[in-house]
């Protein structure tokens, strides 16, 4: 070989050594992008993708690294998952960059969030390994700060789902009494108003009037006809055996000086056609089903009256049976029963409570907004009914309300062995394992709690705890509250935010906050210190959140 030769080849081969050879560079921030920037929260994780594009002749061909994306705040850092990058050389199972072009890497990123988070940096962190010698490479910066926006979704702020009371003041009973006519008559017999349900509805109009917890709220009477007859003399007859059983009825209220009682209406009907079937299809004549499909043939009255004369000359139990029951007078009378006033519930129970029943004791409670006061109404209820779960589900409310949690896990509980299958023990107990963050059960216990009213907002913040802001705002639908709110600005649609917030009943520091972001967002710089502000005078320690809320950051917050 000539020395021209030689040296050429020796030349090419240290060309083709070089990629393998010498050692790895330094890492540039430049190297890298970040999504998003500044790092977001999706409910209660950090996550982020990071992409590198290495620049030709640096990823050397025998090279590999383990990078790490490591986020570093205050008091300590939290490491994402590994990922392997690695030379065309190397036999592994990383991302492969070649040494000629260079390549691509992307680089996953999740961590759980932490509030010191809001103040951090996001480095990537470098071990290389070339041919078994190991060595790190300075870490680089590839991103800062953190926008906690969706950890504002608070179970703490969901209402916990009451278990109704049943008390009613006012209780309809309707009492009733038949008068039986003889055939083409309209002439009370004293037989009929000997009757047991006469006698009976005479003594319950008596007991209502003297009794001053009732009153008759009203009587009605309404006369019948057998449609055995033709349809004008049915009409005659129907309409005297109304006038003579109202003017019964007067009469009889006249002697037992009975003066209020609503009113009194009457009314008939010429023939019972509807009644007539019914008592047919009820009753055992063996061909009731071809009487009934032969007489649904005629629609005309006239032609029906005929066929039904007809039939009951041929089945004799239409005519003992059947017909006879159709010639009457129905009295009804429609009686309340009052019960205590909102006054008189209120001062037994601060007096003798055991003289109320449960369901007067569960009512009283919903007529104090007062958190306390309600709690001192159910605990008195949980004493003195023990075994009805309401009393100690409702107690439960107001101790999450009041933020003793403990104590309401401790009552949802004996709530639940009382009433296993309750739907809004599961919602409660579901909110509970919301706040402790057991995603699983709670996710688990609100969906078994479905068409609980309350169960909506509970399912849309355990949404947003799971980054699911579509599901999320599905479930608030209507609601008007801060966490529906909340799903709104996660979405982007402030207008809708904006209306939500306008809307909230009782608008807390939350709320304003949450206006804040929106006019933040909206970039209106008056709005975001007016409700800053707000938020600010309700809770100080929003101060400090908002000083270091990347949301605010092209804002000034001198003013606040």
């Amino acid at each position: 070989m000539n020395k021209k030769v030689y040296f050429l080849a020796l030349g090419v081969a240290a060309v083709g050594m070089t990629g393998c050879s010498k050692k790895l560079g330094q890492f540039q921030s430049d190297y890298f992008s970040t999504n998003p920037t500044p790092l977001e929260t999706v409910g209660m994780n950090v996550p982020a993708t990071i992409t590198g594009n290495l620049p030709a002749k640096f990823m050397v061909k025998n090279a590999k690294v383990v990078t790490t994306p490591v986020l570093v705040y205050q008091g300590g850092e939290s490491a994402g998952t590994p990922v392997t990058i690695q030379g065309e050389n190397v036999r592994a199972n990383g991302q492969v960059v070649g040494y000629k072009n260079g390549g691509n890497v992307t680089i996953p990123f999740n961590v759980e969030y932490k509030p010191e988070m809001e103040q951090s940096d996001l480095y990537l962190d470098f071990q290389v390994d070339q041919n078994g010698k190991l060595y790190g490479l300075p870490r680089v910066k590839v991103g800062n700060g953190v926008v906690a926006t969706s950890t504002l979704a608070s179970a703490a702020t969901i209402t916990p789902a009451v278990a109704a009371d049943k008390f009613q003041r006012v209780i309809n009973d309707q009492y009733s009494a038949d008068i039986h006519f003889l055939i083409n008559q309209a002439v009370i017999r004293p037989a009929q108003t000997a009757a047991s349900d006469y006698i009976d509805l005479n003594k319950e109009l008596l007991e209502a009037n003297a009794a001053p917890n009732k009153e008759i709220a009203g009587i009605t009477i309404h006369s019948y006809a057998s449609p055995d007859g033709s349809l004008a003399f049915n009409t005659e007859l129907a309409e005297r055996r109304e006038t003579v059983t109202t003017n019964y009825m007067e009469n009889q209220l006249k002697k037992d000086k009975i003066t209020e009682f609503g009113e009194l209406t009457s009314s008939f009907t010429p023939e019972d056609w509807e009644g007539f079937q019914k008592l047919v299809q009820k009753s055992n004549i063996q061909d009731k089903d071809l009487i009934l499909g032969v007489l649904s043939m005629y629609k005309d009255p006239e032609e029906r009256e005929r066929e039904i004369r007809n039939l009951a000359s041929v089945f004799s139990e239409l005519a003992d049976q059947i017909l006879p029951q159709l010639r009457y007078s129905r009295i009804m009378a429609s009686i309340n029963t009052i019960g205590k006033s909102n006054e008189e519930l209120i001062q037994l129970f601060d007096t003798n409570p055991s003289k109320l029943t449960v369901d007067e004791i569960l009512y009283v409670a919903t007529l104090t907004n007062d958190n306390a006061r309600k709690m001192q109404v159910y605990k008195k209820a949980s004493e003195l009914y023990p075994n009805d779960y309401r009393t100690f589900n409702n107690l439960g409310m107001t101790e999450y309300e009041a933020g003793d949690y403990t104590a309401a896990k401790a009552d949802f509980e004996k709530a639940s062995r009382l009433a296993p299958n309750s739907k809004e023990v599961d919602m409660n107990l579901g909110l509970i394992s919301l706040l402790n963050g057991d995603y699983r059960k709670a996710n688990e216990l609100i969906g078994a709690a479905a068409g609980v009213p309350e169960a909506s907002d509970a399912l849309g913040v355990y949404y947003l705890t799971q980054g699911e802001v579509t599901k999320a705002n599905n479930a608030f639908g209507n609601t008007k509250s801060n966490n529906a709110a909340l799903g709104q600005i996660l979405a982007k649609d402030y207008s809708k935010a904006q209306n939500t917030l306008a809307a909230v009943a009782n608008p807390n520091a939350t709320t304003y906050y949450l206006m804040a972001i929106v006019a933040a967002r909206t970039n209106n710089q008056t709005q975001v210190t007016a409700n800053l502000s707000k938020a600010i005078s309700l809770d100080p320690s929003l101060k400090s959140r908002a000083q270091k809320d990347l949301e605010f950051a092209n804002f000034n917050l001198s003013a606040i």
